[in-house]
C-alpha cells in the first residue's frame, strides 16, 4: 500500500512527504522502479535476521537486535543539509538543523552513490559522527514539485503557529499544483499525499 501510493505520487508529480517509514518507503520504491531492481526491499521487512544483498533499509550496525530496549537511534540529533537543496530553502539556507528521531533502521550507505546517480538525492546527512546516515532525500523539482522524504520526525518540533518547514513545503507545492491544474479544492479531492 505505502509503496503503491508512493510510485503513483511521484509519477504523477502528486506532492509528498515520507516521514521515517515513508522515506524508507520513497527510497525502496525508487530502487523498484526507477532503477529496475524488483526485489529492493528492507530488512525490517524480512522474517529472520539475516539481511541480504536487496537490503536497501538495513538495521543500524549499533544496534541490538537481542535486546531492543534503549538501542534506537532516539531524541534530538543534527542534520546537515545540502546547500541549494529545496530542503534547504525550506529551512530558510541554514545549513544545520536538530530533529528528533525514533528509528531503528536506515538507508544502506551502499547504495548512496546508485541513488544519486538516478537523480534521488541525499541532501540531508548525519553529522554527529554515529556513522554516515541518510537523513532527508528529495527528487530536483525540475522533476517533481516537491518529493521529500526525512528519516527524523518533523511532527516533533511542530507547533501551530510554527509548522515545521517541511510541512510547509507540501502545503505549498499542493497549492501551487491546485493553482497550475486550475483546480479548487473539493472535499472529497485529497490535496496531498503523506506517507
Amino acid at each position: 500500500g505505502k509503496i503503491a501510493a508512493i510510485q503513483y505520487a511521484r509519477e504523477n508529480k502528486v506532492p509528498c512527504l515520507g516521514i521515517c517509514l515513508g522515506m524508507q518507503c520513497a527510497v525502496i520504491e525508487y530502487a523498484r522502479n526507477v532503477l529496475n531492481k524488483p526485489h529492493a526491499h528492507s530488512a525490517e521487512f524480512v522474517e529472520g535476521l539475516e539481511e541480504d544483498h536487496n537490503d536497501i533499509v538495513v538495521f543500524m550496525p549499533e544496534g541490538d537486535r537481542e535486546r531492543m530496549g534503549g538501542t534506537m537511534r532516539l531524541g534530538s540529533r543534527e542534520t546537515c543539509l545540502k546547500q541549494g537543496s529545496l530542503v534547504h530553502r525550506l529551512y530558510g539556507n541554514i545549513d544545520n538543523v536538530l530533529e528528533r528521531h525514533r528509528h531503528r533502521y536506515e538507508v544502506n550507505p551502499g547504495f548512496v552513490n546508485v541513488f544519486e546517480k538516478a537523480g534521488l538525492h541525499f541532501v540531508g546527512r548525519n553529522t554527529d559522527g554515529s556513522g554516515d546516515r541518510m537523513e532527508v532525500i528529495e527528487l530536483e523539482e525540475s522533476i517533481h514539485p516537491y518529493f521529500v522524504g526525512a528519516q527524523y520526525h518533523p511532527e516533533f518540533t511542530s507547533r501551530p503557529q510554527k509548522p515545521n518547514p517541511l510541512f510547509l513545503g507540501l502545503m505549498k507545492a499542493s497549492q501551487h499544483a491546485r493553482l497550475v491544474a486550475g483546480k479548487t479544492l473539493q472535499t472529497n479531492d485529497p490535496p496531498v499525499t503523506t506517507v
